[in-house]
């Protein structure tokens, strides 16, 4: 993570911007009154969704049960109607 103050952070915004964007590497802004945290938008919706299937009760158990089966017991993504 990158850390920066706001000062330098509005001298660069355009290439941290890109840097965050291209490589989802976050940034830390410093300001008096707090800090804040620059994510790319790949990043935030995967976030978002981590929490999302955190939040259904069992479901991580399930995934984590799935990725115990062995490969032959699973169906064939052809034969899965989407």
């Amino acid at each position: 993570m990158i850390n920066i103050n706001i000062t330098n952070f509005r001298k660069k915004i355009y290439e941290l911007l890109e840097q965050t964007v291209k490589f989802n590497e976050p940034i830390n802004i410093s300001t008096k009154n707090g800090n804040a945290v620059l994510l790319s938008e790949e990043d935030y919706n995967s976030l978002i969704e981590t929490l999302y299937i955190e939040s259904i009760p069992k479901l991580k158990e399930k995934i984590l049960e799935g990725m115990e089966e062995p490969l032959e017991k699973c169906a064939h993504e052809d034969e899965v109607e989407w």
